[in-house]
Parts: C-alpha cells; sequence; structure tokens
C-alpha cells in the first residue's frame, strides 16, 4: 500500500491503496463517488469514464497513483452547487438513458467535447462517443439530447 493525495471534483483527497489499484475502485471503494460504473473493466465501454484534466479518461484500467497532480472530474463533479450543467439538463429533458449505466460516461465525453468546441459538428460529437457503448439503444436520444442543447445553446447567445 502507498499514500497519495487526488484531486477530484476540485477537493484533494488522501488515499491509500496498492500503486496498480485503478482509479475507478479508488473513486468508487475510497472515496464513495459511486457515478462511474464498472461495464468491461478493459476500456472497451465507457461506463468508467471521468475528465482527468480536461480528457474523457477510462478509469477502469489507469492506475490512480498514475494521476497525481491531475485534476479528475467525475460525474459527480459535472455539476457545480447542486445545479445540473447543460448537458446533464439535455440528457434529462430528452430522457437520454434507459438503464442509466452508460450514462456517467456519455456526459462526461460530451462534457470534454463541448469544453474544447462549444459548436462542435455532427462527426466531432459521433467521434467523441465513438467509444462510449449503451446496450439498452439509447443512441439517438443521447444524440437528440445534445442537438437539442446545442440548439438552446445558440439560441441564448
Amino acid at each position: 500500500m502507498i499514500d497519495f493525495t487526488l484531486h477530484v471534483n476540485r477537493k484533494n483527497y488522501d488515499v491509500e491503496a496498492m500503486s496498480d489499484t485503478p482509479l475507478l475502485f479508488v473513486l468508487r471503494n475510497n472515496l464513495n463517488l459511486t457515478g462511474s460504473k464498472l461495464g468491461c473493466g478493459s476500456e472497451q465501454c465507457g461506463a468508467c469514464a471521468v475528465l482527468v484534466d480536461g480528457e474523457s479518461t477510462f478509469s477502469c484500467a489507469i492506475a490512480a497513483s498514475s494521476l497525481v497532480g491531475k485534476s479528475i472530474i467525475t460525474i459527480e463533479g459535472v455539476s457545480e452547487n447542486g445545479t445540473l450543467s447543460a448537458i446533464q439538463k439535455a440528457f434529462l429533458t430528452e430522457i437520454a438513458a434507459q438503464c442509466g449505466y452508460c450514462t456517467p460516461g456519455m456526459i462526461i465525453a460530451t462534457t470534454a467535447l463541448f469544453d474544447k468546441n462549444p459548436s462542435p459538428k455532427k462527426q466531432d460529437i459521433l467521434k467523441a462517443l465513438q467509444k462510449h457503448l449503451c446496450r439498452c439503444g439509447s443512441h439517438a436520444r443521447i444524440l437528440t439530447a445534445i442537438n437539442n442543447m446545442q440548439s438552446d445553446h445558440s439560441q441564448n447567445d
């Protein structure tokens, strides 16, 4: 076991874990941040995605100890002070989840995309979500939610 500090959702957390413990397990088991899900455990589904220094990153296979000094944002940290982000609101309005298992990863990937490109084209959105699986088939509603959010955002500008 080693001791290290992680910066998660704008706070520092002292962690004790094995040096190779995946970030997902530290988030869920040590920090009680259970929004990120274990889908496949091999970076193939996206349910475990978090933002690491603004990049959508699968947390199931990356060692938590390798992220010391990085900013980590989980689905719990996407909203601020209890206010949902525009992306979260769009997913909720469109009911863009069936079972909801993939939703945190989809929101994280979309957040990373819009933080870099506030007006992405359809192919940019598809590319950002390419590695995220939804076994329930909610992709159409997810894309509708993103498109509606984009339309609402452009109308408010």
